[in-house]
């Protein structure tokens, strides 16, 4: 699992059949509350705006599994919207 912040939209007219109706999202990395280098775009299942903090699941089997389908092209997927983040003392 990795955390993100939504910063875009993708749209593309020419794509697999799997992703005809999936919103596709633009994902900023996030480690300790900062933004890092790298992002990954994302399908949504949960229904994620701009500027929200996500929780990702990024592992193509598991993200397949979240579909129901063996065969997707898929591997980064939204699967929750996180309110707060809180770091334990140890």
């Amino acid at each position: 699992m990795k955390v993100g912040r939504v910063i875009g939209n993708v749209v593309s007219t020419i794509k697999h059949d799997f992703f005809e109706g999936e919103r596709l999202l633009m994902v900023q990395l996030v480690d300790n509350g900062e933004d890092y280098d790298g992002y990954l775009i994302c399908t949504d299942v949960v229904g994620a705006g701009s500027d929200e903090t996500v929780l990702i699941l990024d592992e193509g089997s598991s993200a397949r599994t979240i579909y129901g389908i063996e065969s997707a092209p898929i591997r980064s997927v939204i699967v929750g919207i996180i309110d707060d983040i809180h770091e334990l003392d140890t």
